[in-house]
């Protein structure tokens, strides 16, 4: 093995802190240099480091904010589709180790070590990446600021637990979808509360790991309706059902979302907030390798 060829980039304050030193222990007893963030962006920097100094084997420990990082600045340093990513969970929701069947920093050490390898696609927001999802409209916001508690019982849908309030007085978007899918090209047009793209979770009744590797985003539409609907279908896990009236899915290659009324939407990107007028987003189909655990289905039903 190349010196330095293996990696870890830590984030200590991730989930509330406390698990620096112990991961830092455990990677380098496995070959991993390990270094930490000191603050936000950090891990873009450690990343494009990483990838000017043609690293093969590069773990993250945080959570999806600090994967989104560490994404950017491997894409910056153009070496994306050189390195062998690893995902060690140590933040609130931990979503994308979740669909990838990782659980927890003793077993997400283990795969960094000897996981399969497994090749899948990311997300691409105007060229900058993401690997999980990415929300438009009311939640963006919203969804950062759940809690972990509520996000491990609410999943997808805390948001709207946690956005009760601001759902209330959230003016609907006119919002215009464009969408390549198997069928062809596709519109969407009308008022909307939001719109979920999914990469790594497909927006479903409860969620789900979506196919990583179909070269497709699972896409959900919210349509407007009463606000009382809404947090109670929410509350319910019946919001973004298959057979939910108030929400469209599409599967789709490239999505492109935009205001009809040119207004600014807020946009979440694995965490990464950003307002964009419109935003073209496209799946890099089999843009990286990533170690998986046991439990990844590589093409879940």
């Amino acid at each position: 093995m190349q010196v330095g060829s293996r990696r870890a980039i830590v984030n200590p304050v991730s989930g509330g802190g406390g698990h620096a030193d112990y991961a830092r222990r455990l990677l380098e007893a496995r070959g991993f240099r390990v270094l930490e963030t000191e603050g936000p962006e950090d891990g873009v920097e450690l990343a494009l480091e990483a990838g000017r100094d043609d690293v093969s084997e590069l773990a993250v420990v945080g959570g999806d904010g600090t994967v989104n990082e560490v994404l950017r600045g491997l894409s910056a340093a153009d070496h994306l589709d050189q390195v062998t990513l690893s995902v060690v969970p140590a933040g609130t929701a931990n979503i994308l180790a979740r669909q990838i069947g990782v659980v927890g920093m003793e077993q997400g050490i283990e795969i960094a070590d000897t996981g399969d390898v497994r090749t899948v696609d990311l997300g691409m927001a105007d060229g900058q990446p993401f690997a999980v999802s990415c929300i438009a409209g009311f939640p963006a916001e919203a969804s950062v600021a759940a809690t972990s508690d509520l996000k491990a019982r609410f999943g997808t849908l805390a948001f709207l637990v946690t956005g009760a309030q601001e759902a209330l007085e959230f003016e609907p978007l006119s919002i215009d979808l464009e969408l390549a899918t198997d069928h062809g090209d596709e519109r969407w047009s009308g008022e909307a509360l939001c719109v979920l793209v999914g990469n790594a979770r497909k927006f479903v009744e409860q969620g789900g790991q979506a196919d990583l590797e179909d070269g497709l985003f699972d896409v959900a539409v919210v349509e407007q309706m009463p606000t009382s609907n809404l947090v109670a279908e929410a509350v319910q896990h019946r919001l973004l059902g298959s057979g939910s009236e108030n929400v469209t899915h599409f599967q789709a290659a490239r999505v492109t979302v935009s205001d009809a009324d040119g207004e600014p939407i807020a946009f979440s990107r694995d965490g990464e907030l950003s307002e964009h007028e419109r935003l073209a987003l496209d799946v890099s189909s089999g843009a990286l390798d990533l170690r998986v655990g046991a439990g990844y289905t590589p093409h879940p039903v």
